[in-house]
């Protein structure tokens, strides 16, 4: 795809999953920045692409996608020859969408129990069971790695390393300290593109 991409972006925001995204997949893209501060995503003229006022963004030939693990599947499926998905009929698939949309149907909420003090709710009513077998299930898929797919790294690794990356740098319970996830995030941090953006925030 030559076409460019619009990306709306903020570094302190989930944006930045998708900044990996885009560099792992060699995306021609065009930032445009977005502040948090001044509010600009609830502004008019952003809420137009999309209602919910967050980011990230993208706009693509005219569509509009939002949500992170939604743009990682498609920026994925729109650059196959960046092999960051198993092609379509490969029964490697269904594990890459079974971890790729497990960062933010079980991940994301239960991290949010922990990191706000909420009760957590009943395991049997909620989808994501419980903080601990979150983290239980994550640690099996890890198990024996390097990466949720074995040897192939995708784009379910980009999503949920850097949501695990992200938890542990707020303290999270269960995760820095454990050795498959301390191996994890060092193989993730250690890749060229995620070295590259580092350089650029710092800058």
């Amino acid at each position: 795809m030559s076409e460019e991409i619009v990306f709306y972006h903020n570094p302190r925001s989930r944006a930045s999953m998708v900044h990996l995204m885009l560099e792992e997949c060699g995306a021609n893209y065009r930032i445009v920045h977005v502040d948090l501060e001044k509010r600009e995503q609830k502004s008019p003229e952003f809420l137009k692409l999309n209602p919910m006022g967050k980011l990230p963004t993208i706009v693509d030939r005219g569509v509009v996608v939002t949500e992170t693990p939604a743009i990682i599947a498609y920026l994925a499926d729109i650059h196959p020859e960046a092999g960051l998905a198993p092609p379509v009929g490969d029964p490697a698939r269904g594990t890459w969408y079974r971890w790729l949309f497990f960062g933010g149907s079980c991940f994301e909420p239960a991290i949010l129990d922990v990191a706000t003090g909420r009760p957590a709710p009943d395991p049997g009513m909620a989808g994501y069971g419980s903080y601990e077998q979150v983290l239980e299930a994550l640690k099996a898929a890890l198990t024996p790695g390097p990466w949720l797919l074995g040897e192939q790294f995708s784009a379910a690794d980009v999503y949920v390393g850097s949501e695990i990356n992200w938890a542990m740098m707020f303290g999270a319970p269960g995760l820095k300290g454990e050795k498959v996830f301390d191996d994890y995030v060092a193989r993730l941090t250690s890749r060229p593109t995620y070295q590259r953006l580092t350089a650029q925030a710092g800058a």
